[in-house]
């Protein structure tokens, strides 16, 4: 993966990807960018729905993936949930990944 892969700007969903769910749950997961194996990537996902259906503010469901990943995967994990943010972030190889949940963007990397 390029240095440039790694290092993720951040742009707003395109109109493909913004999609109403019917509740707070998501339901439609679109991976932008990954550098991290396949199996991880789904866990992710799937830690960040449970985050999602326990948490209705975007700074507790981060924390919720964060501290999830930390505990199952050792520090220093950092987790940015919304729907307009950017970033450049540095990562540990194998250790990043961004995708959607309907409208909502998670960014999910390992560094320290």
């Amino acid at each position: 993966m390029s240095e440039d892969a790694k290092r993720t700007g951040v742009a707003q969903p395109s109109s493909d990807d913004r999609r109403s769910s019917s509740g707070s749950v998501p339901s439609k997961v679109t991976i932008k960018s990954a550098d991290m194996k396949p199996d991880v990537q789904k866990e992710a996902v799937d830690i960040a729905i449970a985050a999602f259906e326990k948490h209705s503010v975007e700074k507790d469901v981060a924390e919720a993936i964060k501290k999830e990943f930390d505990k199952k995967y050792g520090p220093t994990w950092h987790c940015i949930v919304g729907k307009n943010f950017g970033s450049y972030v540095t990562h540990e190889t194998n250790h990043f990944v961004y995708f959607y949940l309907d409208s909502k963007a998670v960014l999910l990397f390992k560094s320290g």
